[in-house]
């Protein structure tokens, strides 16, 4: 069953989030002048209280001017000091009790400081982009910012005309009025506050491939002169949907987009139903095709499938580094298992003290974590043999879906798929500092496979999420 709440506050960032209620839905009205990066927001957030009654609860919200809190229609007290807005309602809020905030704002975004530097808005040369991951959503709305606490939302931007506005959802209107124009998107899926996406500049839109009667449209929003690279380097995402809905189950959204800026950015990063790349990630080579599956990956495993804190942030960042091994194996590149190995070979020469499992705050990001976690995931599918591992796969991202997990439920679920205890397993690769040998690959109990497990030319299971 998926962790819908934790309880008490994420250990990795206790400052974040409220865990005594939850978020069931966002409206965001905003306002957004590129020039001054002047931005002025209204939010309507419906919420349900927890076990216990509130006398005050908070939310997490960046430098910014405060117009007015209003709880349920009425003007309440607040306070605005390092991030927190609290807020106390006119009267305490009884226990599971359905309530409503509204809060107005504005001021220039700018990124949350944190110890991987500035994260969340970003202002850009022409324009601006948001990447929250980990706490980053704070910088540009008022929310509960805690990755279990998913909401659908509503997000209406006014722009200037020059500008386009790129959010994760579908884009239910664009109306133009003198010189701006408003954005309306919804994102009804159960999205994390982290994994809100959006990104504000001059971008040409294309379609990637032909989705069908029935299939996922995606789009590219890419600067005109990027196109020709873009439309080499993008070339086999269709693919990559094609080959990941096989294997991990149907696209949990409706659509999904890619966003190319002009500047370059450090890495990708993901947000639901929308992927954001830099310049440098464009070079009509395929370069960074692995980066395309990666970020693809996300969709399922991460932003559908979510954590219940900040702990458990390999099950999003492995399972990602997985399908890129899948993709390359299926596309006639280095196989899962030759890749396994040659991560397997980095990580012999590093440092031995990433626990898995629960990394630490200062380790979360560490490239040992994405490597280990991926050769976690292989060494689950030796110990299952492929029929098992694949159903496994198809079954976790089926069964979680809009959902939050933990370390724990992935674990739980695995037992599922075998008749042999996986403790030893999960013990040396989850919540040990030492890494382990390179898995050795088994088809069900039998000698090792000559080559490693292969992927099955076609599902050999039913094509359901069940």
């Amino acid at each position: 069953m998926s962790v819908q709440q934790t309880v008490g506050s994420d250990p990795y960032f206790p400052a974040n989030g409220d865990p005594r209620y939850r978020v069931h839905r966002y409206e965001l009205a905003l306002d957004y002048r590129p020039g001054p990066n002047r931005l002025a927001g209204t939010a309507r957030i419906n919420a349900i209280a927890g076990r216990s009654s509130l006398a005050e609860f908070q939310l997490n919200l960046g430098d910014f001017k405060i117009g007015r809190v209003r709880v349920d229609g009425k003007a309440a007290h607040y306070t605005h000091r390092g991030g927190r807005l609290r807020i106390r309602p006119v009267k305490p809020l009884r226990t599971g009790a359905a309530f409503t905030v509204e809060v107005h704002w504005a001021g220039n975004p700018k990124p949350v400081s944190s110890p991987w530097g500035g994260i969340g808005w970003e202002e850009l040369e022409d324009g601006a982009l948001v990447a929250s991951q980990p706490v980053g959503a704070p910088s540009w709305y008022p929310c509960n910012d805690r990755p279990a606490d998913k909401a659908s939302y509503q997000i209406s931007i006014t722009t200037p005309s020059a500008y386009s506005v790129v959010a994760g959802g579908r884009l239910l209107t664009r109306t133009t009025r003198a010189s701006t124009t408003t954005w309306v998107y919804e994102q009804s899926a159960p999205t994390s506050s982290y994994l809100v996406g959006l990104s504000i500049g001059k971008y040409q839109t294309v379609l990637l491939g032909d989705p069908g009667l029935g299939g996922v449209p995606q789009h590219g929003h890419i600067p005109a002169e990027l196109l020709p690279e873009f439309s080499r380097d993008f070339a086999r995402q269709p693919a990559m949907m094609e080959l990941f809905e096989e294997l991990f189950g149907p696209y949990p959204f409706g659509e999904y987009a890619v966003v190319v800026t002009e500047e370059e950015l450090d890495v990708p990063v993901e947000a639901q139903g929308l992927s954001l790349f830099g310049a440098n990630h464009v070079d009509g080579a395929r370069s960074s095709e692995r980066l395309v599956a990666h970020e693809l990956a996300h969709q399922w495993f991460g932003n559908s499938v979510s954590i219940a804190d900040w702990r458990h942030i390999w099950l999003n960042e492995g399972f990602a580094k997985y399908a890129e091994w899948l993709w390359s194996e299926r596309s006639g590149g280095r196989s899962a298992q030759q890749l396994a190995a040659v991560a397997h070979r980095l990580l012999a020469g590093r440092p031995q003290d990433l626990r898995l499992a629960d990394p630490g705050r200062k380790l979360m990001f560490d490239d040992r974590l994405y490597q280990r976690g991926g050769l976690t995931v292989h060494a689950v599918r030796c110990a299952l043999g492929d029929e098992a591992f694949f159903r496994m796969l198809r079954g976790w991202a089926g069964l979680h879906r809009g959902g939050s997990v933990s370390t724990a439920t992935f674990t739980s679920y695995v037992g599922r798929f075998t008749t042999e205890p996986l403790d030893e397993l999960f013990t040396s690769w989850l919540h040990e500092g030492e890494l382990p040998a390179m898995p050795s690959p088994r088809a069900q109990g039998a000698p090792p496979v000559a080559g490693g497990p292969r992927m099955p030319a076609r599902p050999s299971y039913p094509p359901s999420t069940a």
